[in-house]
């Protein structure tokens, strides 16, 4: 039922000393004992999990799909050699993308390093642990009235 070091894994089914079982892991709601009916809501439960998996990588590709090529322009306010008052951040990439019609959460974002300068830089956006997409992020100086 949880994770026990040294034991097994959240939804392993592992072979344990009977003590151990009866007196720590069943009494503390770590484990249960290996039924017919359980082993048949454990197999339900993963395969559940392995179509919810496989929906979220799918839409994750979609995301990818709509992100090959695409190229965000920031632009923001930077003294004369390029240096920015304060940083580009992921916030501020995700809402470059919303306005280009497409919705990523910012903590999907992931900047190698703080944007403090003007320039081109290639962020990864991570949508899912096995999906990944990297788009050119182009900073620009803001025009100033």
């Amino acid at each position: 039922m949880e994770e026990v070091p040294n034991v097994g894994e959240k939804g392993e089914i592992k072979d344990v000393a009977a003590g151990y079982a009866r007196n720590y892991l069943i009494p503390k709601g770590l484990a249960q004992r290996a039924t017919p009916g359980r082993l048949k809501d454990l197999k339900m439960q993963a395969e559940a999990k392995a179509r919810k998996t496989a929906k979220e990588i799918q839409a994750a590709q979609k995301i990818v799909a709509k992100l090959a090529g695409k190229q965000v322009n920031i632009k923001v306010k930077a003294g004369e050699e390029g240096r920015l008052f304060g940083s580009v951040t992921s916030a501020d990439i995700a809402q470059a993308l919303v306005a280009q019609g497409i919705k990523v959460d910012k903590k999907k974002i992931e900047l190698g390093d703080y944007i403090k300068s003007l320039g081109d830089y290639t962020v990864q956006i991570k949508l899912h642990p096995e999906v990944a997409a990297s788009i050119n992020v182009i900073v620009e100086k803001a025009e100033e009235e």
